[in-house]
């Protein structure tokens, strides 16, 4: 669902290695908005009346469409019961979570080279 941007960390030998691929903000953004909209048992309509924003506008930025601006995502998070921080720590959190999935195959190498 997530489009991804590549991720341009050199390898060992020093090029980028561009099989790697690092999601971008606004795709895990709009998904951790989603989520707490859904768990909430919310429709768009309600979150985006509460946070002064369209529908529209509103699951533009749940599917990773727009790129808001901080007082967009500022007003939605607070429509959500989110502070700022909350809602940047979570994106964080997806952010690494995915990209740890991605280097995945690299760590477990590296394990197995130090084992050896």
């Amino acid at each position: 669902m997530a489009e991804t941007a590549p991720l341009k960390r050199p390898d060992r030998d020093g090029a980028p290695d561009d099989r790697k691929r690092e999601p971008l903000w606004r795709d895990m953004l709009g998904e951790c908005l989603r989520e707490r909209r859904r768990d909430r048992g919310e429709r768009l309509s309600d979150t985006a009346d509460r946070a002064g924003v369209s529908p529209q506008y509103l699951s533009e930025m749940e599917r990773g469409v727009k790129d808001p601006s901080s007082e967009m995502i500022a007003a939605v998070a607070g429509a959500l019961d989110l502070t700022l921080i909350d809602l940047t720590l979570a994106v964080a959190e997806r952010v690494s979570a995915n990209s740890i999935t991605a280097c995945v195959g690299t760590a477990n190498r590296a394990a197995y080279a130090l084992a050896a």
